[in-house]
């Protein structure tokens, strides 16, 4: 595996691999036997990239706004059906998460990507996902699927006639985020030159330019240090743990 393979590699700073929320916090949960620690088998370097989920649904869901949707979904959870890119995807579990906020449980349709998924929920045959931004957004804008909200702190330009869910009242944000892990035990030294080079990197305009449309930010300075991301990490794997659990979803 290439994250393991990074983890154990020699701590000069050659090396580096980008993570991710399913990678290196969900993954230490989802697993019954996770294939590293996280904390304990790699140098965090920086947070790079974060973009909030959309939860979609097909153009004649009877449902326009968040409040409508968890009303519908409440009063129809046994009859209803969720998409994902496969079981333990961002998509998968960033529904696993919401359902677990409204406190239903909704049958789970594991597909192999995006793709089809999408298909079924534009034709109907499944009633919603917790889509990317970037995957979403021209369904949304072509009319094909209805978004109901973003689950970022706020609203996304690359959506921004789309309420966040805190907006419309439902404490819960996710985001997905994307960052640099170097080997374990990499010196502090190399870190900090490696941290300085990716920050300079995050700040040029061709890379925000290119991002942004796709719903991807870019954090500002003061959260892409090492330290930081350390927390960040931590903290993303501790906040996520209990209701993953306590959806009983597992991955081999």
């Amino acid at each position: 595996m290439l994250f393991r393979s990074v983890s154990r590699s020699t701590p000069d700073g050659s090396q580096f691999v980008l993570g991710n929320n399913g990678t290196h916090s969900w993954s230490q949960t989802l697993y019954k036997n996770p294939p590293y620690d996280t904390l304990k088998d790699f140098t965090p370097l920086g947070l790079a990239i974060e973009s909030p989920r959309v939860i979609i649904v097909p153009k004649d869901f009877p449902a326009n706004t968040l409040s409508e949707f968890i009303a519908y979904v409440k009063s129809n959870q046994n009859r209803i059906q969720f998409a994902s890119a496969g079981a333990g995807s961002a998509s998968h579990v960033s529904c696993i998460l919401l359902n677990a906020m409204l406190g239903v449980n909704v049958t789970h349709v594991p597909y192999r990507g995006l793709g089809p998924a999408m298909q079924d929920l534009i034709a109907g045959r499944v009633q919603y996902i917790c889509d990317s931004v970037s995957t979403s957004k021209p369904q949304i804008e072509g009319g094909h699927v209805k978004a109901v909200a973003t689950t970022g702190l706020k609203r996304t330009p690359a959506l921004p006639a789309i309420p966040t869910a805190m907006e419309q009242g439902l404490n819960f944000d996710i985001l997905t985020w994307q960052g640099l892990f170097l080997a374990k035990d990499t010196p502090a030294p190399i870190v900090r030159q490696l941290s300085e080079a990716m920050s300079k990197a995050l700040d040029l305009p061709s890379l925000r330019q290119r991002f942004e449309p796709l719903g991807e930010e870019v954090p500002p300075p003061d959260r892409r240090s090492p330290e930081y991301f350390r927390q960040f990490v931590a903290g993303e794997i501790a906040r996520w743990s209990g209701p993953i659990k306590a959806s009983g979803v597992t991955v081999e």
